[in-house]
């Protein structure tokens, strides 16, 4: 346990720093799941309503720091391909 003034601070800091973050890849992995039973299911025009929803999403947490630059991007890009499959 932290004994500077400094120390406690920076330890709540980093506690709701955590549940932020948990909270926001936990909505992310939500959102991306709707998104591939939409895919799934066939339901083109749904999935592209939700694509964008989704890669906003993840430019916030990239935004952040949540999730790395480059993850964000790549989901982004997976998730597009599979709409694009879809389509065919």
């Amino acid at each position: 346990m932290p004994t500077h003034k400094s120390a406690l601070k920076r330890l709540r800091q980093s506690k709701k720093n955590h549940t932020r973050n948990v909270e926001t890849r936990s909505e992310l992995k939500t959102l991306s799941q709707k998104f591939n039973a939409l895919v799934l299911d066939k339901k083109k025009d749904e999935a592209a309503k939700m694509l964008p929803l989704v890669c906003s999403e993840l430019d916030k947490a990239s935004k952040r720091g949540i999730v790395h630059d480059r993850t964000a991007s790549r989901k982004k890009s997976r998730l597009a391909l599979k709409l694009n499959k879809i389509a065919k």
